[in-house]
């Protein structure tokens, strides 16, 4: 029995010897064994992230079939990518990454990021670095560079379509026929029947701007609209209420791209022994009867911006009368152009205090003679260059408008940009 259980020792350690002769000695018979070799892993970079895998020094033992190994090494058939067996759980340590043939670590590659990947927090959508990032040259407003110079005069009288009228949201059906008002949207009737304007917000070094309103169609005696053929389009004209015809006249005069406004007759001084026509808004009536009246004068006609006067010196100074016809305009979504000649209107005062679209006539343009045409137009251009804007109202007489219409051409090489009598309103308000 000792004997056989010597024999046995020496079986089992002559076969221990031999695997391990054959592990770290192969001969050249059967499978060859691939031994790589492995280069120190390089040292790590400020850059690096802190999940980076550590050395291979670090690497746990591995084992394969029981057997130890050294750190680093791995057993496998030649001519293909060895693998390193993952630490157990428990035991710690970052996962060990695969091995190339060569014995240099595998590291793969971070994968593509996709075209429509969000970018970092720290980046903007264009892929700049914010603003103090080192290295990153951006680029700056130079405050030298002024910015650029306000449009020419010629851009407002350039060529332009007026919307259709009359626009549905901007209507209210009344007893006396179609009323304006102001959109659900907030849209006002200036803000839609207007002719568009680059001076409405008037950049820092505009040119002078003028504007003029040629009145007294839609009233007896009144020209036919083809006198207006001569003027530019930024010419603005007052209809009255009377008349056959009016939408027609109005939607003739916006297709050729001139503005709109209403004119309705209030009392003068002199009232009846002068008398600006019917349905004329007076001292003597309640505010609701004069509401009607004037309700009755909006209703003869759509896709005007506004209102003017004709006559008014006792009405516009009785501030109980006016008040409540410019609330009226006010809800309405109105602008309102005083043509200048009544003393001591209260329309001023009472415009600014209830936030009223508003300007005032610098100028009347109705005197018979050339002679005092050309002198008064002179006014409207000293005015303009003293204020930034002016208005000037003429009356609708064949030579008052050919004489517009040749000041009106030489107004560019002034430096004087004639605009629509809305945007005067407007910016002379934003101002």
């Amino acid at each position: 029995m000792k004997a056989l259980a010597v024999a046995s020792g020496i079986v089992f350690w002559t076969l221990v010897l031999g695997v391990a002769w054959l592990a770290f000695f192969p001969g050249s018979g059967g499978e060859p064994v691939a031994v790589l070799q492995i280069e120190p892993a390089a040292a790590p970079t400020e850059s690096a992230p802190e999940s980076a895998p550590a050395p291979a020094e670090s690497v746990p033992q591995a084992t394969t079939d029981g057997m130890g190994l050294p750190p680093g090494f791995a057993v496998g058939p030649s001519g293909t990518a060895p693998m390193v067996t993952p630490p157990s759980p428990g035991q710690g340590g970052a996962p060990v990454m695969p091995m190339a043939p060569g014995g240099q670590l595998d590291t793969p590659a971070p994968p593509a990021a996709p075209d429509d990947a969000t970018p970092p927090d720290d980046m903007d959508q264009q892929g700049a670095v914010p603003a103090g990032e080192p290295g990153i040259q951006q680029a700056a407003v130079d405050p030298a560079v002024p910015p650029p110079p306000p449009p020419g005069p010629e851009s407002e009288t350039a060529s332009i379509t007026l919307p259709a009228v009359p626009v549905a949201e901007l209507i209210e059906e009344s007893q006396y026929g179609p009323l304006p008002k102001v959109a659900a949207d907030g849209r006002r009737p200036i803000d839609v029947y207007s002719r568009p304007s680059r001076y409405v917000v008037v950049p820092a070094g505009a040119p002078p701007r003028v504007a003029v309103l040629v009145t007294g169609f839609g009233l007896p005696d009144a020209p036919d609209p083809d006198v207006l053929k001569d003027l530019p389009a930024p010419v603005s004209v007052a209809y009255g209420a009377y008349g056959r015809g009016l939408q027609d006249g109005v939607t003739e005069v916006r297709a050729k791209g001139h503005e709109v406004l209403l004119q309705i007759p209030l009392e003068p001084n002199n009232y009846p022994t002068e008398d600006p026509g019917p349905h004329t808004l007076l001292t003597s009536l309640p505010p609701d009867e004069n509401l009607k009246r004037l309700q009755w004068l909006m209703s003869r006609y759509t896709g005007y911006v506004g209102v003017t006067n004709h006559m008014g010196a006792k009405f516009e100074t009785a501030r109980e009368s006016l008040l409540p016809v410019f609330e009226e305009l006010k809800r309405r979504g109105l602008l309102f152009v005083d043509d200048g000649t009544v003393q001591g209107s209260a329309a001023p005062n009472i415009a600014s205090a209830l936030g009223l679209d508003y300007l005032a006539a610098s100028v009347q343009i109705d005197a018979q003679s050339a002679g005092d045409i050309a002198k008064q137009l002179a006014e409207l251009e000293a005015a303009a260059m003293q204020q930034g804007v002016a208005i000037g109202v003429a009356s609708a007489k064949p030579a008052t408008i050919k004489q517009l219409a040749e000041w009106a051409g030489k107004l560019q090489a002034k430096g004087i940009v004639i605009v629509p009598v809305s945007a005067a309103v407007r910016s002379q308000r934003q101002s």
